[in-house]
């Protein structure tokens, strides 16, 4: 048994630790700010604005998958714990306040945010990781800077600090995987010991982020209908919306986070880190991001259900479904969950859906999306079992 092996193996015996409440209550902070994503592609459901908020998320995302890390290595389970964190959610939360104007009078308070944010976590890894935590926060650190830094410019040089932030943030696991450090006498990658997770917490742990996520969407239906009176029409058009958030749902819970549990159990160290780079961060912002940009298409849709959408809302309804099952077709392929070929069809067939609300209605439109995932759903269904007899058989 290899250096890296032996406390991953440690960690597995320990599997049966719950996401605790104050993680979850954690989690309902930062989806505060998807909820402001949505707010602001609502306000302006353009490519340059979906750009932007790309960005925004991304680089907020990465905080919130290393305080998953943080949380799953250095539980919350005393106060000398809790109270830093308490300092992280109110960090996120400043950033979530200032995401409407952050690229214009809040964008220091934002980045002023994002560095606690970032200081926080840093010092709570030192817990475990002691001087190695330099191989990652200092990058961390210095993204958040740039962030700051992007509040004291604005236009083009402002988006060129966000993604000075976002390329520190991709190199951050490249240069961390080649510093080591000593255990038992074997010199292994720092990453490596990062790699030495629970599966259970951290499958589980952003599982509720998705759970939380798609409730913000069904809050979306409530804003979008308004003080419209609940009649027939109003009422088919919430529950068509409904039973689109509910598809997704079905999608990524039904079996992908027991599958993505048990992928991850099967390697360990360095490699595990890996992949949960890939499933947990990479995959994860465009579907978290699509029940983002869904919900801004819901807002302006529901609300005008027999009417002819705009282009925008119509390609934000469409689009967020698609780069859900994008992301979803990506995270399955990290974590070899078959099948894809059918939710790559689903992501595609789902764009065709936007001419019924350009040229029909949202009502249309929502009806055919519920069908294409309906549709893709069955069909898996029928297919699945007999991709799980083979993988049986080659067992």
């Amino acid at each position: 048994m290899s250096a890296v092996d032996g406390p991953a193996r440690a960690t597995e015996s320990a599997v049966g630790r719950r996401v605790s409440t104050l993680e979850l209550f954690f989690d309902l902070v930062f989806v505060f700010t998807i909820t402001q994503l949505t707010v602001l592609l609502s306000h302006d459901l353009s490519f340059a604005q979906a750009g932007r908020v790309l960005l925004i998320f991304a680089v907020l995302f990465w905080m919130y998958g290393a305080y998953a890390y943080l949380t799953n290595q250095v539980p919350p389970e005393t106060n000398a714990r809790r109270i830093p964190l308490i300092l992280g959610m109110c960090g996120f939360l400043t950033c979530a306040l200032a995401i409407p104007r952050v690229f214009t009078t809040d964008g220091v308070a934002f980045g002023l945010g994002y560095l606690l944010v970032t200081v926080v976590h840093s010092a709570l890894y030192a817990v475990l990781h002691g001087r190695h935590v330099l191989s990652f926060a200092f990058t961390n650190v210095l993204a958040a800077l740039c962030v700051t830094a992007a509040g004291t410019v604005s236009g083009r040089a402002a988006e060129a600090l966000w993604l000075a932030a976002l390329v520190l943030q991709a190199i951050t696991p490249v240069l961390s995987s080649r510093i080591t450090t000593d255990v038992d006498g074997e010199r292994v990658p720092v990453t490596g010991r990062v790699g030495e997770l629970d599966p259970a917490h951290f499958v589980e742990r952003h599982g509720l982020l998705l759970i939380v996520a798609f409730g913000e969407s069904v809050i979306a239906i409530g804003v979008g209908s308004g003080d419209l009176k609940l009649d027939w029409g109003l009422f088919g058009g919430v529950a068509l919306a409904l039973a689109l958030t509910t598809a997704l749902w079905w999608t990524y819970f039904i079996r992908d986070e027991e599958a993505a549990e048990e992928a991850l159990r099967a390697v360990s160290g360095l490699a595990r880190f890996r992949v949960t780079m890939l499933a947990y961060y990479y995959s994860f912002v465009p579907m978290l991001l699509g029940v983002a940009v869904l919900a801004a298409g819901v807002k302006k849709s529901v609300g005008h259900l027999p009417d002819h959408l705009p282009t925008a809302p119509a390609v934000a309804l469409a689009g967020g479904v698609a780069l859900f099952l994008a992301g979803n077709v990506a995270f399955r392929a990290v974590l070899h969950i078959a099948p894809l070929r059918f939710r790559a069809a689903g992501a595609a067939a789902v764009l065709a859906t936007i001419p019924l609300g350009t040229h029909l209605s949202s009502l249309a439109e929502l009806f055919a999306l519920v069908l294409v995932l309906v549709a893709m759903l069955l069909t898996e269904a029928r297919w699945a079992p007999c991709v799980h007899d083979d993988r049986a058989r080659a067992a």
